[in-house]
């Protein structure tokens, strides 16, 4: 009987040990989080510093007169993932983060980006605040899904749009007379083909967006199909 009892417990053990998952001590899940510097795989659902978050400060931070190298107002530099985290930012909590709280500040002179230029939009404000409270890690090369069937105006071009563009082309600050935060504007660079020359750098064409990695294949593959059905407010 006694040694019936020990089998069955050997064999009990050997069924937890190969079933359990370890938890690490600060609650977070071992395995596929994107974390470190490789990034988020396809479903993962972690926020790509690289392709989500640092385009919106080089769009709406990192320019002249506020938060590039020449100017560095108040000593912040937001062109680069080590620039970015060196102050401002407490990994893991947005809420205490002074580089997230101006951002939602009501205060018109202590919110940023300050007037003339908009505020970022909710989508923006959301991404950055997830980042940071998902530890503000410098996560690159993500295996982040894109969807070229996904081409509509408000599905496929305009997120990008607002994402690399909104900093330099809006109402308030028209870069190139250009204004991208409107359907109007969009669509006239589209069919003109400055749009398209632009983010493939083209020959004859300034490289957008200015001072930025080149927008990726399945970007400009999505604005390529939306100005091939004729730019259409859809």
């Amino acid at each position: 009987m006694k040694k019936t009892c020990f089998i069955l417990f050997a064999v009990a053990a050997i069924w937890a040990c190969k079933h359990t998952v370890e938890t690490p001590a600060d609650g977070s899940q071992t395995g596929n989080t994107g974390g470190g510097n490789t990034g988020g795989t396809p479903g993962s659902n972690v926020v790509c510093f690289e392709t989500e978050v640092l385009p919106i400060f080089k769009s709406s931070c990192a320019k002249s007169g506020c938060h590039d190298v020449q100017s560095r107002r108040e000593g912040y530099v937001l062109d680069s993932y080590d620039n970015i985290i060196k102050k401002g930012i407490k990994a893991g909590d947005a809420n205490d983060s002074k580089i997230y709280k101006v951002l939602v500040d009501d205060d018109e002179d202590d919110r940023m980006p300050q007037r003339p230029n908009p505020r970022l939009t909710t989508a923006q404000i959301n991404i950055i605040k997830k980042w940071i409270n998902e530890g503000a890690k410098n996560t690159t090369n993500c295996g982040t899904t894109c969807d070229t069937t996904i081409f509509s105006y408000s599905q496929g071009v305009k997120p990008i749009l607002e994402t690399n563009c909104y900093g330099c082309h809006n109402g308030a600050t028209t870069s190139a007379g250009i204004n991208l935060t409107l359907y109007s504007g969009v669509r006239t660079v589209a069919i003109n083909n400055r749009l398209l020359g632009a983010i493939t750098h083209s020959a004859g064409y300034t490289p957008m967006p200015m001072g930025s990695n080149k927008l990726n294949d399945c970007q400009i593959t999505k604005i390529r199909k939306w100005i091939q059905a004729g730019a259409p407010e859809n």
